[in-house]
């Protein structure tokens, strides 16, 4: 396997895991298990940054003047990688509203 494939694949695989941990959030906190969802949207944050280190770290070849070949399959890493990122945002912003919401329905 080349070293792009290589990356490629695992950046896919954090951000799968990463994805399961947002959406295991999300379902805590509809289930008013807030401290749950947020310990597991940590878990999220952290499988992220394996995937965002490892398209740093081709930044930074390319940065140096290093050719960084691509294809397809490191076009969809990139694409999960966002999509999850964006996911995470609102999952976050999901959570709050939960919160907020079981806080006034609790007076």
């Amino acid at each position: 396997m080349e070293e792009m494939e290589l990356i490629a694949f695992q950046m896919i695989a954090a951000i799968g895991e990463s994805k399961s941990f947002i959406m295991q959030a999300i379902a805590k906190g509809r289930d008013n298990e807030i401290a749950a969802a947020k310990e597991l949207l940590k878990e999220a944050g952290t499988k992220l940054a394996v995937a965002h280190n490892e398209h740093f770290g081709l930044i930074q070849k390319e940065a140096s003047g290093e050719k960084v070949d691509f294809g397809i399959l490191f076009m969809h890493a990139e694409d999960q990688l966002m999509t999850t990122g964006l996911m995470k945002d609102m999952a976050e912003q999901m959570i709050d509203m939960y919160e907020k919401m079981y806080e006034l329905t609790a007076k």
